[in-house]
């Protein structure tokens, strides 16, 4: 085994993505040039939706999306609590209320009957939408959902960040890939550099929805929209005599610097290339670590071979986290929590969530561990992993 240390994640950039960069930091265009539209148009390709917008990074576009959905202040939003905290946070930049529900301890991912209770047990109208999280990469079943949102009249944001590739197989048993807009009115991606798809930062917001589309691309670029049929103010007021003048633009809405750059577009359209082959990999990681653990005694839990799974973490529920953490820590082998429940966060618990509100949540936390996940990892580095694991619970 070499002397390197072994991340949970990393990126790969391959000399093509270099060129990539450098061909685009040759160009005319930094930024606002033509590389966002083709990262764009190929990313919608890739989850199958027919709109994609380009933003600075997977919190950007959450935000930009319950904006979009018109969240402010007096709305509540359901969401899981095992997710980073931007899926949360985006409702509060607005206004809303987060109310969490738990996790389902099999799939890690929010439990559809916990959701039902909380619509169940409150007036039709006391809650505005859900955000699903496709937790690890496995993919929520959005068709469930969609049922629910039709029912209360919600709205539906999938946070897909963990999950482009990834799928669910729907009651016809036709894959439903994530992101592609078929359920969910939007979905969200990240680009950050220990995802599938890397850009330094950025993210993706995905539609089918064209007045949401647009509505987005405005917020991006504060609220600013250059279009002579939507103007507010008079062709006199902007300067000109039968059309408006070419330079004139109108801010209608209060809207965010939320853009990506033109060699950002073009390193994840460089990446966006290779997706196909990553996405092969992570499962085949994922196959040798469910196989070799399976029969341990000291696993109380995996992620497991799941079809349609995305695998941007493959995670282990085990006796004595803290131990098994610092003992690979110990052999440069870097695992992650992934993660600590949202609502036990000192800010979402001084608005008044508390410990034993998400029993399913907080149990899973004190357990799991994410094991070393990306297309890079060699089956050398992996059967290292694996040995280290079972050494410490020898």
């Amino acid at each position: 085994m070499t002397n390197n240390s072994i991340p949970y994640g990393r990126q790969n950039i391959t000399e093509e993505d270099i060129q990539a960069v450098i061909e685009t930091l040759k160009s005319d265009y930094l930024t606002q040039g033509p590389k966002i539209a083709e990262f764009e148009k190929a990313f919608a390709d890739y989850t199958g939706s027919k709109y994609a917008v380009a933003v600075a990074n997977g919190t950007a576009a959450l935000h930009l999306s319950t904006l979009a959905l018109g969240v402010q202040e007096g709305d509540k939003v359901i969401t899981t609590p095992i997710t980073f905290a931007a899926s949360a946070n985006c409702v509060r930049y607005c206004g809303g209320e987060v109310v969490f529900a738990d996790i389902d301890p099999e799939t890690y991912l929010l439990d559809i009957s916990s959701v039902k209770k909380l619509l169940e047990e409150a007036p039709k109208g006391t809650y505005s939408g859900i955000i699903p999280v496709d937790f690890a990469g496995r993919a929520v079943n959005l068709e469930e959902y969609k049922v629910l949102a039709k029912e209360y009249n919600l709205w539906l944001i999938e946070d897909a960040c963990h999950a482009p590739g990834g799928f669910f197989t729907d009651s016809k048993g036709q894959k439903q890939f994530c992101g592609n807009g078929n359920f969910a009115d939007l979905a969200i991606f990240s680009f950050h550099p220990v995802k599938h798809i890397a850009s330094g930062e950025g993210g993706m917001i995905t539609t089918n929805d064209e007045e949401l589309y647009q509505k987005l691309l405005q917020l991006r670029t504060h609220g600013i929209i250059k279009n002579d049929e939507l103007y507010s103010n008079s062709i006199e007021f902007a300067g000109g005599n039968h059309n408006y003048p070419g330079w004139y633009m109108e801010m209608q809405d209060l809207g965010f610097n939320y853009r990506l750059t033109d060699f950002q577009a073009a390193l994840g359209i460089s990446q966006l290339r290779r997706a196909g082959e990553g996405l092969n990999r992570r499962r085949q990681i994922a196959d040798i670590y469910y196989n070799e653990l399976k029969n341990e005694d000291f696993i109380l839990g995996q992620t497991g071979v799941i079809e349609g799974h995305a695998y941007h973490l493959y995670i282990l529920e085990v006796k004595d986290r803290l131990g098994l953490y610092n003992h690979l820590r110990d052999h440069k082998i870097f695992a992650q929590i992934h993660y600590i429940p949202c609502h036990l966060m000192p800010y979402y618990r001084d608005l008044g969530w508390k410990e034993g509100d998400m029993p399913n949540a907080e149990n899973y936390y004190i357990k799991c561990i994410s094991l070393p996940m990306f297309p890079t990892l060699t089956d050398l580095e992996i059967d290292f992993v694996i040995k280290k694991i079972r050494a410490f619970y020898e």
